[in-house]
């Protein structure tokens, strides 16, 4: 216990720093706990006028500081008091805007701060929501204040703070400019509140802040309020990541888990060789984990749940619900799961009994009263947040979660495991980086509940344990900006400060100010480099003659050499496609190599379309699907022609089974004689290649002892001149990078009627700047030609999400549309894409996406009032029917694009009508469920 002298001075530090920071005072006693010194920090530098950069690890209270810029909004203006009851005029009244990356985390916090001030002071907007969107503190998606600021708002009237929560969301490479472009645009008088995960280059982000936003604090803090053990969980023991803290800091595993691991892997090997030596046909131990509902009930025998269980896949999540309720198991009281079915069927009344069914309802319910549920984007948004309720209220035990859920809601737990440290990104399997072990492992632990979070790793043969501690360890990643122009953003800049201004609002981006910096760096290694190239050029120095000469003519021989063979690849391909476009229904063929090598029918030779001919073949091993000319090392020869039937199903293994046969049945050899040779010029022929060699042969450093020594420099020598050669474009590219693509944009929209050649926007440019989605200048050049003119309101949304839709996986076969006006307008859609795309490359800019097909027949049944099971089950999946959240997701961007149509300028009368029938036609069963949420 403290002494009276410790208390009194105690007392009298609280006192100097209430009558220094009254309002930090004000705010800090109607918390009900104390503050951190971080919290502290970055409030005193609130309350003293700066702006403010707070980078923290999750759950450690960041949102302590934004909250606290909503107080000082609402107080009046610094150093006056807050305005008496009824005395509230213009001149105190300040506002504040909270932005957030996601819609989830906006209607989170705006629920946190209406608990706190009431409804009357706080409102929300987001793409769905619209609440008292004049109050003095209002939430938001960022997006939405992006746009504000370009439509010169007048709700921005007043603003003095802006508080950006997660802005490490800048690194997106999705909407990651739109954070760049607020903080670039905020009028001066606005003080920025920015909140980040913990990242290591705080200090270079900061000093970007400074050069466009002024004074800025930088507060760090690395520590969790509540500490973060680290487990690894091998077959059915659980050890330690590190002994203590000292190891952690060191990065040092723990002894006898690196002893274990090392004996099983060890126990595995023998396995393994003992079964592959002769006779031995009995197969070694494979290494088989622990069951998922083996590692919960582990969990709930000693006392970590709840607990997110991270799973890498969608499928898997719903699988491992399904797997813990086979197994029996059993989390909840009977109170519980009164309370757990009480709260579901409140929230599911709005969705149709049909529906329900069709979504999984009873299989989802189950695993709910039981404490199990699966949470990822493919589940109904309806769905996921009843999960997220019950967990954060201790009803639902444990969640298998893909990584998407640790960037959303505030969804804590006492426990985190992650099955896998590698996961697809959407193009490859790659491992997860500290920066995303961290954010996952970070949910672990909550505060006020928990004395320690727990991060459990379940170990694999793959799996090192000295990489955990590696991932564990570092705790923080970089920033790194994924800013550039878009065609929106150069009218809307053009529109409000003028052409040469807008080029200079984009040379202060963060972007740019990285590349800036980096350029140094690589100027440093261009000299390193150069100095490096002279001591080689010294080493391949020969007495007999010039060598560089002599080096000269071998690169030549060896570039022309691969020309040749370059040349013979090309013919080959020519001819390849040549014969592919001549097949026709019924020609057998032999493919020559890969996989689906064999004989083969042609079942469609989807001649005619886009690209390179791709027909639907059917091979003898009953394999169907479609094949590329880069299938066919030769061209593709027609043996014979057999009858395919007239409504032949190749989906149907009867008939696949049927015609694999006939196939067979004509006694062609599978893989026919190999041809020797091939029908290329021998480089022996080559004129200019017999030239060159007898050059380099009467050369006076041919006959040189050492001269292959001399090569081996000189070859050395070249490629760092390649490097450096690289290295000085690289500088040159990044010097005023954006200025330049932003020029291009600026020159194609001229040319294309957007903007005159004086810089004015044109109404044209207008329309565009009103236009906010990633195929911006597709969707305005449709409006303008009347594309989407005279359809029915279902035609007009299938017609739309083309532009929008994206498929999560490439697919071989492009999706079916509906015939006649949809398919009229997607072809007309076409035209106008490949357009622009060849404008694009001409200029040297970044290509807009290709539309996809994929969504247009879901999206037109839905409008049209089929029922959900029939429009999941027309989702152009490669792995069945489209999961209800995907549906719902893209179903939501189509309706947020056909009410920009329906708000357009730029769109005729009869179709902004259309437009909001159509998203009336859309905004039903599920659909409406969300848009009344």
């Amino acid at each position: 216990m403290s002494s009276p002298a410790e208390r009194y001075a105690a007392a009298r530090r609280r006192a100097a720093q209430a009558s220094a920071f009254p309002a930090l005072d004000e705010f800090a006693r109607d918390l009900g706990f104390d503050l951190d010194d971080f919290q502290r920090e970055a409030c005193e530098s609130l309350e003293r006028g700066s702006g403010v950069l707070v980078c923290a690890p999750t759950g450690a209270g960041k949102t302590v500081v934004g909250e606290f810029a909503v107080h000082l909004a609402l107080r009046g203006r610094p150093g006056k008091p807050a305005a008496a009851e009824g005395d509230e005029g213009p001149a105190t009244r300040r506002k504040c805007f909270y932005t957030t990356p996601i819609k989830a985390l906006s209607n989170q916090k705006y629920h946190d701060l209406v608990d706190r001030y009431g409804a009357e002071q706080v409102g929300l907007l987001t793409g769905d929501n619209a609440i008292n969107g004049d109050a003095p503190v209002v939430v938001m998606t960022t997006e939405v204040l992006r746009n504000m600021l370009y439509a010169g708002s007048a709700t921005l009237e007043g603003l003095a703070y802006v508080v950006m929560d997660e802005v490490h969301y800048l690194a997106d490479r999705f909407r990651g400019g739109v954070w760049e472009e607020v903080i670039i645009h905020l009028p001066a008088s606005v003080t920025l509140v920015s909140l980040s995960a913990t990242v290591s280059n705080a200090e270079e982000f900061a000093d970007w802040l400074v050069t466009v936003r002024g004074e800025t604090a930088v507060v760090v803090s690395e520590h969790r309020p509540v500490p973060l053990w680290q487990h690894m969980l091998v077959g059915k023991r659980m050890f330690d990541l590190f002994h203590d803290a000292d190891a952690a800091r060191k990065h040092d595993v723990h002894p006898e888990l690196l002893r274990y691991t090392r004996d099983t892997m060890r126990r595995l090997e023998l396995g393994e060789g003992r079964s592959a030596g002769p006779g031995g046909g009995r197969r070694g131990p494979r290494w088989r984990g622990p069951m998922r509902p083996d590692i919960v009930d582990r969990l709930d025998r000693e006392g970590l749940l709840p607990a997110i269980l991270f799973i890498f896949s969608r499928a898997g999540c719903d699988a491992a619900v399904q797997q813990c309720l086979a197994a029996g198991l059993r989390l909840t009281s009977p109170e519980e799961r009164a309370e757990i079915r009480r709260v579901v069927e409140s929230r599911v009344t709005a969705i149709p009994g049909e529906d329900l069914s069709v979504l999984g309802y009873w299989e989802w319910l189950d695993g709910l009263e039981r404490g199990l549920a699966a949470h990822h984007a493919g589940m109904l948004p309806a769905f996921k947040e009843v999960v997220e309720e019950l967990f954060v209220r201790g009803l639902v035990k444990a969640v298998f979660a893909t990584e998407t859920l640790a960037l959303g809601i505030n969804m804590p737990a006492r426990c985190v495991v992650l099955e896998r440290l590698v996961k697809f990104n959407g193009e490859a399997h790659v491992d997860l980086t500290p920066g995303e072990y961290t954010q996952l492992t970070g949910r672990a632990g909550r505060r006020g509940i928990d004395v320690e979070g727990h991060a459990v790793v379940v170990w694999a043969p793959e799996t090192d344990p000295r990489h955990v501690a590696g991932l564990a360890s570092t705790r923080t990643y970089p920033l790194r900006s994924s800013f550039r122009p878009s065609y929106n953003m150069a009218v809307n800049l053009v529109g409000t400060v003028g052409a040469e201004p807008a080029r200079a609002l984009l040379e202060s981006s963060f972007a740019q100010f990285q590349a800036d910096r980096s350029v140094v760096g690589l100027a440093r290694q261009v000299q390193r480099n150069t100095e490096t190239m002279e001591a080689y050029g010294a080493e391949a120095a020969c007495h007999h003659g010039d060598f560089d000469e002599y080096f000269a003519l071998r690169v030549a021989i060896a570039d022309r050499e691969r020309a040749i063979a370059r040349q013979g690849q090309t013919q080959r391909k020519a001819a390849a496609v040549a014969s592919l476009e001549r097949l026709r229904v019924g020609d057998v063929i032999r493919v020559p190599s890969g996989r689906r090598a064999g004989l083969a029918v042609v079942l469609d030779p989807a001649t005619g379309g886009f690209g390179e001919p791709r027909p639907l073949v059917l091979t003898q091993d009953r394999w169907a699907g479609r094949v590329s000319p880069g299938d066919f090392t030769t061209p593709a020869e027609v043996l014979t022609r057999i009858r395919v039937p007239k409504h032949f199903n190749h989906r149907s293994p009867a008939a696949r089974r049927d015609l694999a046969a006939a196939v067979s049945g004509t006694g062609l050899d599978r893989h026919g004689g190999r041809r020797g040779g091939r029908s290329r010029q021998a480089a022996g022929e080559d004129h200019r290649l017999t030239q060159l060699r007898a050059e380099l042969r009467r050369h006076p450093c041919h006959a040189c002892p050492d001269r292959e020594e001399h090569a081996r420099w000189a070859e050395r020598r070249r490629r760092l001149e390649r490097d450096t050669e690289e290295l000085r474009q690289r500088v040159a590219g990044r010097t005023g990078s954006l200025a330049r693509t932003f020029d291009r944009i600026v020159a194609l929209l001229t040319a294309r009627g957007y903007l005159t050649a004086d810089g004015e926007v044109t109404d044209a440019g207008r329309m565009l700047g009103r236009i906010w989605t990633e195929a911006d200048l597709l969707v305005a050049e449709c409006l303008r030609r009347g594309v989407w003119d005279g359809l029915s309101p279902a035609e007009l949304a299938a017609a739309v999400s083309v532009v929008v839709f994206e498929a999560r996986r490439d697919v071989d076969e492009r999706a079916s549309l509906p015939r006649g006006a949809v398919a009229d307008a997607v072809d007309e859609t076409l035209k106008l894409w490949s357009d622009i795309e060849a404008d694009e490359a001409a200029r040297g800019l970044a290509v807009t996406r290709e539309p996809d097909f994929g969504f247009a027949w879901p999206i037109y049944r839905w409008a049209r009032g089929e029922a959900l099971a029939k429009v999941l089950a027309s989702g152009h999946q490669i792995d069945g029917e489209m999961p209800a959240g995907d549906f719902v997701r893209w179903a939501r961007q189509v309706v947020d694009l056909l009410g920009q149509l329906a708000d357009s300028g730029g769109a005729s009368a009869e179709l902004r009508s259309t437009a909001r029938q159509a998203i009336g036609a859309v905004n039903r069963g599920v659909l409406a469920y969300h848009a009344a949420a």
